[in-house]
């Protein structure tokens, strides 16, 4: 039950980051937004460093959550480039519905099999993930060939890596693997940002909304750790994918932004698989 309650609420603060995320990306792109976010929170872990207490993990684990905050990066460029190229209505949903999945399966050979009532609820969250993810307001993409699914593909699966290993590393420590998983990220992004060499200018009123993202992204990242080690990695990192529910709400909300049938659908769906996994 407290898995549940933790990964839920790394499920809203994940939402409510992208929601901010959204908003700065709209005011200096997606790209630069992306990176201040990460560089923010990579100060904000920094600065705590002095506070901190806490023993430090093997060198190994640090040096696995290097490469999963890299891996989760890249994953999210991947995404971008996805959206880039005319599959936005696809790229969200399938990068969504395969993070979400991957723990599932990875989770039979960790943590045994759950019990059919979180089967279902694993279904209903999956499904939700699928609804919720769908932009009612984007052209539909035309798949001309299996090869067109690579991006949103290898964006899951970066993802996905993400929910499994960070939840691997973290079972002795937490501070210092997120510390470390953010340097991972931070490296990737700016080694990309150093290769497009973009204006670095951003609007003063961006300021604010990038700095609610990096504290949410964080805080999501810490939620959902705390959920992997209260209870199943599987239903911890499924719960913590609902987090475009999040997102869409606070649009429909603060930005009027049109709730469609199907992501309402989703968002019912949500709560039938949180209130599945907790029997």
């Amino acid at each position: 039950m407290i898995a549940i309650f933790l990964g839920l609420m790394a499920a809203l603060a994940w939402g409510g980051g992208d929601f901010a995320g959204g908003l700065a990306s709209r005011r200096i792109g997606a790209y630069l937004a992306v990176f201040y976010a990460e560089l923010v929170g990579f100060v904000g872990l920094m600065l705590a460093v002095p506070f901190i207490r806490e023993s430090l993990p093997p060198f190994s684990h640090l040096l696995i959550s290097a490469a999963v905050g890299a891996i989760g990066s890249f994953a999210l460029m991947i995404l971008y480039h996805a959206m880039t190229t005319g599959l936005m209505s696809i790229a969200t949903p399938i990068s969504a519905l395969l993070a979400a999945a991957l723990p599932i399966i990875i989770g039979l050979f960790t943590d045994g099999a759950p019990g059919m009532p979180q089967w279902l609820g694993f279904a209903f969250a999956l499904a939700a993930v699928w609804l919720i993810s769908q932009n009612a307001n984007d052209e539909r993409a035309h798949i001309h060939q299996l090869a067109d699914l690579k991006w949103p593909f290898l964006a899951g699966l970066g993802f996905g890596l993400y929910f499994v290993l960070i939840n691997r590393v973290t079972q002795e420590a937490v501070f210092w693997p997120m510390l470390a998983s953010r340097i991972g990220g931070t490296v990737v992004l700016t080694a990309y940002i150093l290769l497009r060499r973009p204006s670095l200018k951003i609007s003063k009123t961006a300021w604010p909304f990038i700095l609610t993202n990096a504290a949410l992204d964080i805080g999501g990242n810490l939620l959902y750790i705390l959920a992997g080690q209260s209870g199943r990695m599987d239903v911890a990192a499924v719960i913590a994918s609902l987090y475009p529910g999040g997102t869409v709400i606070l649009a429909w909300i603060f930005l009027k932004e049109r709730l469609s049938r199907t992501q309402a659908f989703g968002i019912v769906s949500a709560l039938a698989a949180i209130a599945l996994m907790t029997l």
